[in-house]
């Protein structure tokens, strides 16, 4: 009996020194490569390409969100509370926000994301008009008369200017109150994914062993959706189940990393080189954000961690 508690003390002693340098740090890292190391090879057909383009997530810190269409659904605010508050335990800043009215050009010229809500079909010319208002403000060099719509129920976009960037987000919200549980996991993740991606600029990643966890909100399992009704059943329950309902514990390391690394883009090799540097104090910050209540609802606790 003494033996076996001395020898369980000296298991326990060296789990408590154990570092977050994991046998995945290489996977891990691997990761943050894959969605956030790239270089922008497409470009919306017409845009002038005269205007650089410079990826740094650090670019929306302290900024707003600007709504604008229907108003924010029970469920909708709830998930952008908890994101907004998210982003201001890991980066020290607040992200306020507002619903302005049915129309971008009423939220301002100030660094704002503007979100538009909407529950039916997809508001394709409001889309355009809040395109056409952002390329006034900040002269993305848009081309004249284009009629923009939607391709998903979800989508985000960052476009950069000679006066500026912008980013506009598009998602479907729940139209009714009562919810289903696969509805109320629908919408909730389809929301947090865009505004994870606009707020660190990562991209998507492919993930094709469908027996592996998943290690970021960014992975996507393919499936074919083109012939299914967005408000369906099967399409929700299709799309659910492509990637994580909600933010992994990755995702959480990949904010802090984003706000900190003191690099020019975000989509660059220094970038990587800082997360490698930092990789355990990132870990450990991300722990404790995690293991925090108020961010349940938008985590995703069958995502793979760092000791899985």
């Amino acid at each position: 009996m003494v033996l076996r508690t001395a020898f369980l003390a000296f298991i326990l002693t060296c789990l408590s020194g154990l570092s977050w340098a994991t046998p995945d740090r290489a996977a891990f890292l691997d990761i943050a490569r894959k969605g956030w190391i790239y270089q922008l090879r497409t470009t919306m057909i017409g845009r002038d390409m005269s205007i650089p383009v410079r990826i740094n997530g650090q670019t929306l810190l302290g900024a707003s969100i600007c709504l604008v269409g229907e108003r924010p659904h029970l469920e909708t605010r709830a998930s952008l509370n908890a994101f907004r508050t998210l982003v201001a335990e890991v980066t020290g800043k607040p992200l306020p926000m507002r619903y302005a009215g049915v129309s971008a050009r009423q939220c301002g010229a100030g660094r704002t994301v503007v979100i538009r809500l909407y529950s039916g079909r997809p508001p394709g010319s409001a889309l355009t008009d809040d395109l056409m208002w952002m390329n006034e403000i900040h002269d993305f060099g848009l081309p004249q008369g284009r009629q923009y719509s939607a391709g998903s129920p979800a989508m985000a976009q960052t476009f950069f200017g000679r006066k500026g960037q912008g980013t506009h987000v598009m998602v479907k919200q729940p139209r009714h109150d009562e919810l289903t549980d696969m509805e109320r996991d629908f919408y909730r993740s389809i929301l947090i994914e865009e505004l994870f991606q606009s707020f660190t600029f990562g991209m998507d990643i492919l993930h094709f062993d469908r027996e592996a966890a998943f290690v970021s909100k960014l992975e996507e399992y393919p499936v074919d959706l083109r012939y299914l009704p967005w408000d369906s059943e099967p399409f929700m329950e299709a799309l659910v189940r492509s990637n994580p309902r909600g933010l992994c514990p990755f995702d959480v390391f990949m904010l802090h990393a984003v706000a900190d690394a003191p690099v020019q883009q975000t989509n660059e090799d220094a970038f990587l080189d800082f997360i490698d540097a930092r990789y355990d104090d990132l870990w450990q910050r991300a722990e404790r954000v995690v293991a925090d209540g108020r961010f349940q609802a938008i985590l995703d606790p069958e995502c793979r961690g760092p000791f899985d």
